[in-house]
């Protein structure tokens, strides 16, 4: 495996050099995680059609936390 020299460096500063191989694990067991969920998202779709956009208009009235927080981390 190998990593960037730049996001090495950030990794090691962050966790110090003895943690980075759990740091990499654990970014990379939840990756794996947000992958299969994705997956699932996908075969929902694909079996029911998109979530109608008055729907999300709804959670997001609910939620509005969860949509600030999802949308700042996509920025």
């Amino acid at each position: 495996m190998s990593l960037d020299a730049e996001v090495l460096a950030q990794a090691r500063e962050r966790v110090g050099g003895r943690g980075v191989s759990s740091y990499v694990n654990e970014a990379v067991r939840r990756q794996l995680r947000r992958d299969a969920l994705s997956d699932v998202l996908s075969e929902m779709r694909a079996a029911n059609g998109p979530v109608p956009d008055e729907r999300m208009e709804e959670v997001r009235r609910l939620w509005p936390s969860i949509h600030d927080e999802a949308a700042s981390r996509q920025a």
